[in-house]
């Protein structure tokens, strides 16, 4: 196994990752959920997997490299890197009192430090998960003499016997949880460079989503920056991606601005939402999905008015998914920063100039609908979805 040498390093041999709802799927559903998060695991990084009773037993080539990706794949709730021995009491307290040795080098526990061993078993065993527990933490006592604290210890040792093997380890690290990507069907994505939609991309790839990401290129009202922010926005909600294609495409938009500006310019921001769905309605049949997502937020901005996406929303037929609805911006913001787009999102790229200075935040749906008469939206959608290319 190699968990030590000279200088005392502890080589863990694998890293026990655990799902949370796709246990309680069917059989049939939970198998083929499975399969697809071992297939997201493998494209995420080298290594060999082995599923068994809720348990995803990782082998990788690069410990490090799998334990950073780990905490992007979508559908592992927690994972853990382990040592692992045979099921045998001399053999499990000779690998623990190597184990405890390297967390002594560690500074995690010490004489001092109370301690507690979470004991699990499945299997046939002539010995019960309490009596395992306990030998495991009288060969820790013998070791350090750290006293047991089995309700609020400052240390946790995991011993975990599964038939002829039993793994040892102390931390579980948090995965993203979720749905493997991939596994919920197709959404196309209205991409911009701010903060809210890559985080709701985001939360549609952790139930389980594939997203195509379409961006609308509003030249010449924004400039270049925005559009090299999407790039680097997409590249990194790829990394969440793993096993399952995350494309970005692009139509040209500005020219249909223009025209809502002179017909309609108070509405400008209405005509713009209700074009980019429809837009998106087109892409999402070309592309066989089944929905539209959005960053929208009830009240953040003038197209997100109750009586605004009430009317923006009428231009489309397919559900239009806003998993950002109910949350302030603040709490976006969070879930930005956590998952690495904040960054990019807040550089500046000199915003939107087609934005009138008084917006309808009010629309009426018959001056909406007299508004993309007046613009000729059918005719100039179709010149937008024509301009579509694939970055």
């Amino acid at each position: 196994m190699g968990i030590k040498d000279g200088d005392l390093v502890l080589k863990y041999d694998v890293i026990i990752a655990r799902y949370g709802e796709l246990g309680i799927k069917s059989p049939r559903v939970r198998r083929r959920f499975e399969k697809k998060l071992v297939s997201n695991i493998k494209s995420s990084f080298e290594c060999e997997i082995r599923v068994t009773q809720g348990r995803v037993f990782i082998k990788p080539a690069n410990y490090d490299e799998a334990l950073e990706k780990l905490g992007k794949v979508f559908g592992i709730v927690s994972f853990s890197p382990a040592i692992s021995t045979i099921t045998d009491f001399d053999k499990i307290a000779e690998d623990m009192e190597v184990y405890v040795e390297k967390l002594e080098s560690e500074g995690l526990v010490s004489s001092k430090t109370p301690f507690a061993i979470r004991s699990r078993r499945v299997g046939e065993h002539d010995f019960t998960s309490q009596q395992l527990g306990a030998f495991a933490g009288s060969v820790v006592v013998k070791k350090t003499g750290a006293p047991v604290d089995l309700t609020n210890p400052q240390l946790e040792i995991y011993v975990e016997v599964r038939q002829d093997e039993t793994y040892i380890y102390h931390q579980k690290i948090a995965g993203p949880g979720g749905l493997p990507v991939g596994t919920q069907g197709k959404l196309v994505v209205l991409l911009s460079g701010g903060i809210d939609s890559p985080v709701a991309a985001y939360m549609m790839m952790k139930r389980g989503c594939q997203i195509t990401a379409l961006h609308f290129d509003n030249d010449p009202f924004t400039d270049t920056r925005s559009f090299d922010k999407v790039q680097k926005i997409v590249e990194k909600l790829r990394e969440y991606s793993t096993g399952v294609k995350l494309e970005l495409k692009v139509v040209k938009y500005g020219e249909y601005l223009q025209k809502c500006r002179e017909e309609a310019e108070k509405l400008t921001c209405v005509l713009c939402k209700s074009g980019m769905y429809r837009t998106a309605e087109m892409l999402a049949l070309q592309e066989r999905a089944l929905g539209i997502v959005d960053g929208s937020s009830v009240g953040q901005v003038a197209s997100q008015t109750l009586p605004n996406l009430l009317a923006t929303r009428r231009a489309v037929s397919m559900p239009v998914l806003s998993p950002l609805i109910g949350m302030d911006k603040v709490e976006i913001e969070n879930i930005a920063k956590k998952i690495g787009t904040y960054e990019l999102s807040i550089i500046p790229d000199g915003g939107c100039g087609a934005v009138p200075k008084y917006p309808e935040t009010n629309a009426e749906m018959e001056r909406v609908l007299d508004a993309q008469e007046a613009v000729g939206m059918d005719d100039e959608l179709e010149s937008v979805i024509k301009s579509l290319k694939t970055i």
